[in-house]
């Protein structure tokens, strides 16, 4: 018996410390920290680049287009939710998903990678594994992801809680919200670190000197826009003005200041527009499109490089956007008016009102509407096997042609390849009559390869607009008409002689139109207040080929559809809502006006 409870007690102490050496085990998907900060740099530099994920990018299901004045999605997908400014503290509909882009700004997800910044902050000091010289380098890394991050949720929420440390368990987590002026000097200053601890000669793909100051001149120039600077009065009775814009100070100090962040990188002499100045005989359509699809150009200031082995099956903008006459999704479709909006070659607006404008309307005009916009017609690439016998030539068909059934004696409307009728594929045709071809590259068949280009988040055109429209709004106009014909130049466009109210609105087109489908509009039409104005119902075209009484197809007649997808704007749609999850979990956060 005795000799029983023995080994007993023997078998249960083997258990415990077996269970006790199996407890202190590493897990398998997880470094420990002495191994990751003090053993290997690879590794710290891994940690740093996981923060990159955070800032997203575009080519994905759902663009930030989709829910501006630009593109409409053709699967729904509670899309037209957000557009109609349906968005609530409970529900974000498509707008949470991070499958798109939109979802890398809502607030829990920006967190998380902020995080991670400020835990790299905490580690690096001690960190043993890296030289002085690459710690500072590195720093200067985490110093711009953290003031891009906060720019994401400033540029959606407004004044945000500045969290400056990693959290620890037992830590107070009940943070203020932080008014937006203080959010705006919080990111100023990481960019001015990141200026100070960056190279001039860093990789694209990870930002260097310039990067920080064009962030800098986006925040800056964000900041000083109309939105920011109502006093809230849009927000009847909104008691927390300060979370949404300044609430006094110099407003003219404030351009002032964006006018000189962008002019601090325009002095940097380091970029150029690419092929700034089109040569005798240059195909300026097919410059301005090769930005996008060229794996370097020299007005890239900060990209996301992919190869082929880790790219993101969401990322494939080909796939995603191409007419579905070439077995593509045809997703984010370009709506009626910003089509509208491309001028004409000779830079007069285009005008459905003027007959000639009406019966020819993708003839002559600017090259950058050929670059950018799929319409009836457009050639585009070669068609897949199964329909080369209909389409040989590779062109678009968005429209219908009229057909003479001589067994029933009628007539009838033979669909395109590429309408919502089509004989190949019938559920993804665009329902506005147009594709997206801008950041899509026809030399890839997007059905079996991936499209590798970058994304860019920032691009020089960006800065000479920013510098531009601080120009005009202190008053500077022969400055800002210099560096707008500075674009209009490259687009093969003559120059605008506007001046006051004028030259704002001609500004406006022109930032439109060349940084259309780049995630800008989103924003721009926000910190300008011309939501009201813009969030109308999506305009398409349909497009007839008719027969003539001899029965011979004739010319197209063109008819615009007022609205082939309803929307709707509420001004509480300035900013997102904070989750009622998030407000439940800190009782100190204040919402956002009107929701």
């Amino acid at each position: 018996m005795i000799l029983k409870k023995l080994l007993l007690v023997l078998l249960i102490s083997t258990f415990f410390i077996s269970c006790e050496d199996y407890l202190e085990i590493q897990p398998l998907d997880e470094y420990a920290d002495d191994a990751v900060w003090n053993n290997d740099p690879a590794l710290i530099q891994s940690f740093v680049n996981n923060i990159y994920n955070g800032l997203g990018q575009t080519g994905v299901r759902v663009m930030m287009s989709t829910y501006a004045d630009e593109t409409m999605l053709t699967f729904g997908w509670d899309a037209d939710a957000v557009t109609n400014s349906l968005i609530t503290p409970t529900s974000y509909f498509r707008f949470n998903n991070t499958q798109d882009q939109s979802g890398f700004y809502v607030w829990e997800n920006v967190y998380k990678q902020i995080r991670a910044c400020n835990l790299f902050f905490q580690k690096i000091v001690d960190a043993t594994a890296v030289s002085d010289v690459e710690k500072v380098r590195l720093e200067g890394e985490v110093h711009f992801l953290r003031a891009y991050l906060y720019h994401m949720l400033v540029s959606v929420y407004g004044g945000v809680p500045i969290i400056d440390k990693a959290y620890q368990l037992g830590d107070d987590y009940f943070a203020l919200r932080n008014s937006f002026e203080e959010c705006i000097d919080f990111i100023v200053e990481d960019c001015d670190q990141a200026y100070i601890k960056l190279l001039d000669n860093m990789d694209k793909g990870r930002p260097s000197k310039g990067a920080a100051l064009a962030l800098k001149s986006r925040v800056l120039l964000f900041a000083a826009s109309d939105l920011f600077n109502t006093g809230g009065t849009w927000a009847t009775g909104y008691e927390h003005p300060e979370l949404i814009g300044y609430v006094g100070g110099d407003r003219e100090a404030r351009w002032k200041k964006a006018k000189e962040a962008a002019k601090a990188v325009i002095d940097l002499n380091f970029y150029a527009l690419h092929k700034e100045v089109p040569a005798e005989g240059d195909d300026i359509s097919k410059n301005y499109g090769e930005i996008f699809l060229l794996n370097e150009t020299s007005e890239d200031i900060f990209v996301k490089f992919y190869s082929q082995n880790i790219v993101s099956g969401l990322v494939m903008p080909a796939l995603n956007n191409g007419p579905n006459g070439w077995h593509l999704r045809g997703a984010n479709t370009p709506i009626g008016q910003i089509v509208d909006e491309y001028e004409m070659a000779d830079g007069s607006a285009f005008d459905w009102n003027n007959p000639e404008h009406a019966a020819r309307p993708y003839e002559d005009r600017e090259p950058r509407f050929y670059a950018s916009i799929l319409y009836d017609g457009a050639p585009w690439r070669e068609r897949p096997d199964d329909l080369k016998a209909i389409d040989p030539i590779g062109v678009v068909q968005t429209s219908f042609r009229e057909h003479w059934n001589s067994s029933t004696n009628a007539i009838e409307e033979i669909p395109g390849l590429d309408t919502r009728q089509s004989p190949s594929d019938d559920w993804n045709g665009s329902y506005t009559g147009y594709n997206l071809r801008k950041g899509s590259d026809p030399s890839v068949d997007a059905r079996f390869a991936q499209q590798i280009c970058p994304w860019r988040f920032i691009r020089y055109s960006e800065i000479l607009l920013n510098y531009a429209e601080a120009c005009i709004e202190l008053g500077d106009e022969a400055e800002a008409r210099l560096y707008i014909n500075k674009i209009r130049t490259r687009a093969g466009l003559p120059a605008v002689k506007e001046s006051g109210v004028a030259l704002r609105e001609r500004y406006r087109h022109e930032r439109r139109i060349e940084l259309a489908f780049e995630d800008h509009r989103y924003f721009d039409v926000r910190r300008w207040m011309l939501a009201p104005d813009v969030y109308k119902d999506v305009q398409a075209i349909h497009i007839v080929h008719k027969l003539n009484p001899d029965r011979e197809t004739t010319t197209p007649v063109y008819t615009v559809l007022p609205s082939v997808q309803r929307r709707d704007w509420k001004d509480r749609f300035y900013f997102l809502p904070i989750k009622l999850d998030e407000m439940n979990r800190n009782p100190n956060l204040v919402q956002n006006p009107l929701y």
